[in-house]
């Protein structure tokens, strides 16, 4: 799994917030925006309002596979901040999923 490339900085974070395209469902906030390398990086946002330290965990884990699936189909070049809500944790992850591939179809990225 080492070719995943994850935003680690907060400056990268507060940049896609700030300049980012955002798209928005009951399950997931999806911040895109072009980088001026070419590769795929992406980040995972969990607030306190998801729920305890298990809530959080399980909704960045279904959000990262629910990226992973969708990663070979991807244009390169781009930077992601995926952002869970309330009810991510509650949801089976195929609707976490159907979200992201919608909102990145929107966004235009997906091939």
């Amino acid at each position: 799994m080492s070719e995943y490339v994850t935003l680690k900085d907060n400056r990268d974070f507060s940049r896609l917030y700030k300049r980012g395209k955002s798209f928005v469902s009951p399950v997931l906030v999806t911040y895109v925006m072009k980088n001026k390398n070419n590769n795929l990086r992406f980040g995972i946002t969990t607030g306190k309002k998801v729920g305890k330290a298990v809530k959080r965990s399980r909704a960045r884990r279904v959000i990262r596979a629910a990226y992973y699936e969708l990663y070979p189909d991807l244009k390169q070049g781009y930077d992601f901040v995926f952002v869970a809500r309330g009810k991510t944790p509650y949801v089976k992850s195929q609707t976490v999923l159907d979200a992201m591939k919608k909102q990145l179809k929107a966004a235009d990225v997906l091939r």
